[in-house]
């Protein structure tokens, strides 16, 4: 019996579930204004909604790992899944403190989905494929993305913004059933090659480090953890994920508000035009590994910092055209998320690191983008208008730039 197939069923399952892993977030910003005006809540609440699991990515990032590490990395993400349904459950029940309880689960839940994910890429992936399966993943990630703000407020006129909510949470029953077949299969699998001995003969026995990230495995050694953020690609990377993502969870809370309060466009227009942040990102997710191909890294970097300057200014100066804007940060967003995650995975020495670097990086970077929206929603309310807030998002598109710059200096300097 053979696994030459796994890697191909691997890939599909992640595929499947990084349906889950953003699209019940993005949900809520289309009809965030139907929300506000049913629930009687702030702008600063709402944002709060939308900021809830950025939070809980943060805060529970150090437990994913652990998970990670007891459970194995193939139930690690069943219970992801498992957890996103639960939580999309809890926030159908009427009221905003339902609402935010159930966000706060959904987020417990997709930060184990992070976290492991590029531990899973690095480790059944040829490591030559890695930036494009990475794109893929980020790709679908934006996919479920898309889909959600495109068609949640015309589910929302039929059915109810509450029960529209509900409905996306059929990707996550899709990635339930998937998984559970994976696990099945490749339980199965290990039990026919232990009875063959099909494992001896055609391979080596897995080191101690990639067993651990198979299978369940002892909490992680201080030691691991203190050379790794040592490392000071480590911290170049943070300051990179948590600028873009910053930018990405502040603009996707409130780019439909923005759109209806300095345009004429309707609810379902603003849902649409705003729809581009995620559809375009597909496409840049697919071009970040040909830019850092023909161009280079440092030079994909400067570029991606270029575009989202472009995105903050075009809104400042022209919201009407917000279409083109959109698409400028989407391609940013996404194709910056395959930069920072395949030089996470090129600059890791082991699987073990790998998950290490994967939580601190995802970890500190979240704490920062977790005060994105809130901060936005609040400038606007002190000051007015978005002109404020819009310069605030400028400043941290600075730090982008110069983080992801030096961040794949060092990623991609000849060895």
């Amino acid at each position: 019996m053979t696994r030459r197939t796994v890697p191909w069923l691997v890939l599909i399952g992640i595929l499947v579930a990084a349906l889950s892993l953003r699209a019940p977030i993005i949900a809520l910003t289309p009809v965030l204004p139907e929300i506000i005006d049913d629930l009687g809540i702030s702008s600063a609440s709402a944002g709060l909604l939308t900021t809830a699991p950025v939070i809980m990515f943060a805060v529970m990032t150090p437990l994913a790992a652990l998970v990670i590490r007891r459970a194995g990395a193939e139930i690690a993400l069943l219970l992801s899944l498992a957890g996103v349904m639960v939580g999309t459950l809890v926030r159908a029940l009427p009221g905003f403190g339902s609402m935010l309880a159930g966000m706060v689960i959904i987020g417990a839940a997709i930060t184990i989905g992070n976290v492991v994910i590029p531990v899973i890429i690095r480790r059944d992936l040829p490591p030559a494929r890695t930036a494009v399966a990475t794109a893929v993943y980020t790709a679908t990630l934006n996919a479920g993305s898309l889909l959600t703000a495109l068609a949640t407020v015309p589910l929302a006129e039929a059915t109810g913004w509450s029960l529209a909510l509900l409905l996306w949470g059929a990707f996550t029953v899709i990635g339930l059933a998937l998984w559970i077949v994976h696990i099945l299969r490749s339980r199965s699998w290990s039990s026919a090659e232990r009875a063959s001995g099909d494992v001896a003969e055609s391979r080596p026995g897995p080191s101690a480090d990639a067993a651990s990230i198979t299978g369940p495995m002892p909490v992680v050694v201080d030691s691991r953890f203190a050379a790794t953020i040592r490392r000071p690609i480590v911290w170049l990377l943070v300051a990179a994920f948590a600028s873009q993502s910053t930018v990405y969870y502040a603009m996707s809370t409130w780019l439909p508000t923005i759109l209806l309060d300095t345009t004429d466009v309707d609810a379902a227009a603003a849902g649409a035009l705003s729809s581009l942040f995620q559809g375009v990102a597909i496409v840049g997710a697919m071009i970040a590994p040909l830019l850092m191909r023909y161009v280079g890294a440092v030079y994909s970097a400067l570029l991606l910092g270029v575009l989202f300057a472009v995105m903050v200014v075009g809104m400042l100066i022209a919201p009407e055209l917000a279409g083109v804007w959109a698409s400028f940060g989407a391609i940013t967003h996404s194709s910056g998320f395959v930069l920072i995650f395949t030089g996470l995975v090129r600059v890791s020495r082991s699987d073990g690191e790998a998950a290490t670097m994967s939580a601190l990086v995802q970890g500190c970077g979240y704490a920062f983008a977790a005060l994105g929206a809130p901060i936005m929603g609040a400038m606007r309310e002190g000051s007015g208008g978005w002109q404020v807030p819009l310069l605030a998002i400028a400043g941290v598109v600075l730090v982008y730039t110069v983080a992801l710059m030096s961040a794949m200096v060092v990623a991609f300097r000849r060895r």
